[in-house]
């Protein structure tokens, strides 16, 4: 591969995460639009279904005459209970990688496999699967051209190698980097500070992993061999494109980390890249910044297909395009305009349920309305004109023939009989033993109390709740501008002068100013009193008394105390959590008597208003609510898999796992092939939670940098020319402006949508100038102060 076609030595992913790295190799789109951000959230979900694995890069070869196939591991939570779309040969391996005693969908088909390695190792079956559809399409269908992805699950665990290479890579140390067992690391983020040097058992671990890794490489050696001469046996080597690639990078002990994939540096986020076919140039170095969302825009362009507006990727090709002669050596040739800049992002994004469900709803469907209505349309159930039993809808050409979805307001006669209609049954007649909670208070319907209150309201004139005895002490006049305040018990009246107050009005800063710093001042109706000596104004600034801004003693005293009150309200939080989570564990089975018979009367009243309101729902909106019910029944799958696995730990002893970190246990069974592991259990730990973080990687003629914001508000920088290992954090050493001008650049990317604005072109760091791109040089916005790091 590598000396037959052309090597890209700048080649990354965009999250160092298995399926949300598929996912955008997929789709061609960063994580932030496809919305699979870890190997469990949203892994091969139904919104993923519904929404992006329709537009995959196989259903648009698909469409256009490919016979497309797929070979291997697909997404880590795929249940293998449908064929995605866009596949004509499908043999997917369920769930996650295995060699061994695993089960694939064949074209639908659940196929269950065992431990004899000529049968059923998984690298050779996929490999042997591949070449035959190969020669099967070629020889019935010569003409038409084909796509495969083999999609190999080594080296991932349990890394299980072939027997003929059990015992190759004796004395294998490519890991030994400088940044092995490097650690603690107290300039890094959360987790690099927790972690420490390894233990003896973990170092010959990373060792003893490396070696098998190595081993599971060797048969993907051989796939890569035998699909090359099976391309120079049907003679399509020429007229064939193949691409190498991995999903993400791996660390081997590299800060004190046994194992893992998660981190933003660079062993995690860089992958090879190798490219050959027609037209590219055999042993070529490129050092062009590529990413996996490229590879869809890429197999679209190799078949004549242009990108879609919503992949955020670029095609490579025209980074492959030889130099003409004439332009290779000479010294003004314009440079290919690519982008240097990539975004790395990782983690489950905080966003609110709300918001994150109607961006649902509005992404659900990309083509224009009158193309879903056409496409609704052309369905049998809509064409008859409110013929059928139970149509609720139909579609009427207007008169400008423009097709229109209309309800069938005759049908909805006898469901709305049926609504007004109310069952004789008496109250508690149900078959279901309810329970006994002694007599109820009978509460009225909503019908009896509406007529009840009119009743009482024609007979009764309204009385003011208040009646106000007590003579008057005061009065206010106002004079020229001016409310004057009059005691009317003194003799003579004291005229205090105060601004005219009205419903909505803005107080003058001196003013507001002036009222708190009384001491004896009473802040206003619409403040918040926060300490006995500081409110919060209805414009969201800070006051507080006058001995707090002129008094050291007293600032450093009530700043003092409102630390004490930080800190015990925190204890308070943390101590109800712990009582919350208690009573969830400990909720009683017994009926709750303090309920009425009314409010499950009316809960029940309201699941059957629900239950008729759903056979009225627009054609557009029943998709939406079949794709709500996958999403309650997917979550509902996992919370009970998880009560499993904890049930499971606790049962076996497990002490590993520790709160807020992803740990991982190995023992002397662990391995089930040559060469086995013999030197006893040990615990790891590889990351934690709050391993967020959103990432900016440049690559330049001036700048070889990594800068990254994590979610706990950690910031850090490298500087690859003169720090290669990333080794140490220099975020301190760069300057405010430039973290200003990258923190903006970095926002700009984690909300992009599209190749034209995902594809931003150089920009200087120190100037803050960019050419192209979403990026407006001119625009006001205020400079990011920064986060602490």
């Amino acid at each position: 591969m590598e000396q037959g076609g052309a090597s890209f030595t700048n080649a990354f992913v965009s999250t160092p995460m298995c399926c949300p790295s598929r996912s955008s190799m997929l789709t061609g789109k960063y994580v932030h639009n496809h919305n699979t951000y870890t190997n469990n959230e949203n892994c091969s979900s139904p919104s993923w279904q519904a929404q992006h694995e329709p537009r995959s890069f196989a259903v648009y070869l698909n469409n256009t005459g490919y016979r497309t196939a797929f070979f291997g591991k697909y997404l880590n939570e795929y249940n293998g209970s449908y064929i995605p779309p866009g596949w004509r040969e499908w043999v997917g391996l369920i769930k996650n990688s295995r060699f061994y005693n695993y089960t694939v969908c064949r074209n639908g088909y659940k196929e269950k496999h065992g431990s004899d390695y000529a049968k059923d190792y998984f690298t050779d079956l996929i490999t042997n699967d591949s070449i035959n559809y190969f020669r099967i399409s070629k020889r019935m269908y010569p003409h038409r051209p084909v796509m495969m992805v083999i999609s190999h699950a080594a080296p991932h665990g349990p890394e299980d190698s072939a027997p003929q290479f059990s015992e190759h890579f004796p004395n294998a140390s490519q890991h030994i980097t400088p940044s092995y067992n490097y650690a603690p690391n107290m300039d890094k983020h959360w987790i690099m500070q927790y972690t420490g040097p390894m233990r003896p058992i973990n170092m010959e671990f990373t060792n003893f992993l490396h070696r098998k890794r190595l081993q599971t490489l060797l048969s993907v050696d051989d796939s890569v061999e035998k699909v090359y001469e099976m391309l120079v046996e049907t003679g399509e080597l020429d007229n064939t494109y193949v691409i190498y690639t991995a999903d993400h990078g791996y660390h081997i002990g590299q800060f004190g980390l046994v194992k893992g994939k998660s981190m933003p540096y660079d062993f995690d986020i860089r992958v090879p890249f190798f490219v050959r076919g027609p037209n590219i140039e055999p042993g070529s170095i490129n050092p062009h910044m590529i990413l996996n969302i490229d590879l869809a825009p890429t197999i679209l362009d190799i078949a004549g297909l242009d990108t879609p507006p919503d992949m955020d990727g670029k095609s490579i090709l025209k980074l492959l395009e030889p130099e003409k002669t004439e332009n290779r050596f000479r010294s003004n040739r314009k440079p290919k305009v690519w982008r240097d800049t990539i975004l790395v992002e990782r983690g489950k994004f905080l966003r609110k349920k709300e918001e994150s469900s109607n961006n649902n709803k509005q992404q659900s469907n990309n083509l224009p309305k009158y193309e879903r209505v056409k496409e609704l349309c052309q369905q049998a159930k809509y064409q008859t004109a409110c013929e059928q039993p139970g149509q609720k809808w139909q579609c009427i050409e207007d008169t400008s023939g423009k097709l229109r979805i209309h309800k069938c307001k005759g049908s909805l006669k006898v469901s709305a009989k049926r609504k007004r209609t109310r069952s004789l049954r008496s109250r508690g007649s149900g078959s279901k033993e309810e329970c006994d909670c002694g007599k109820t208070d009978y509460r009225p319907t909503r019908g009896e109390r509406r007529s009840h209150r009119q009743l009482s309201q024609a007979n009764q004139r309204y009385k003011p709740r208040f009646v106000h005895t007590r003579p008057t002490r005061s009065l206010s006049v106002e004079f020229e501008g001016q409310i004057y305040d009059i005691d009317l018990e003194e003799a003579q009246p004291a005229y205090e002068p105060r601004n005219i107050s009205k419903r909505h009005y803005d107080l003058e800063q001196e003013d507001v100013e002036e009222m708190l710093a009384d001491d004896n001042a009473v802040g206003q109706p619409s403040s918040v009193k926060v300490t006995h000596k500081c409110y919060i104004l209805a414009n969201d600034t800070v006051h507080c008394e006058r001995e707090i801004y002129q008094s050291s003693r007293a600032w450093r005293n009530h700043k003092s105390y409102i630390a004490q009150e930080i800190e015990a309200l925190q204890d308070k939080i943390k101590n109800l959590r712990e009582v919350r989570g208690h009573l969830k564990r400990r909720r009683p089975d017994e009926c709750d008597c303090s309920k009425s018979y009314f409010n499950k009367e009316k809960s029940q009243r309201n699941k059957e208003k629900l239950k008729n309101s759903n056979h009225r729902l627009h054609p557009f909106k029943e998709a939406l609510q079949e794709v709500d019910g996958k999403v309650q029944n997917f979550n509902e799958s996992r919370r009970k898999k998880k009560e499993r696995k904890q049930k499971k730990r606790l049962k076996k002893g497990d002490d590993c796992s520790l709160p807020g970190l992803t740990c991982f246990t190995h023992d002397n069974d662990h391995w089930q092939t040559a060469p086995f592991w013999n030197l006893g259990s040990f615990c790891a730990c590889t990351s934690a939670n709050n391993n967020t973080y959103w990432c900016l990687r440049t690559i330049n003629d001036t700048h070889n940098i990594l800068f990254c914001e994590f979610a706990t508000g950690f910031l850090e920088y490298f500087d690859m020319n003169n720090d290669p290992y990333q080794l140490t954090n220099a975020v301190h050493t760069v300057d405010r402006e430039v973290l200003n001008e990258l923190h903006l650049q970095l926002m700009e990317l984690r909300s992009c949508r599209g190749h034209r604005q995902c594809n931003p072109r150089s920009r200087g760091l120190e100037t803050g100038n960019k050419d192209g791109g979403s990026y407006d040089p001119h625009r006001e916005e205020q400079l990011w102060n920064g986060w602490e790091g």
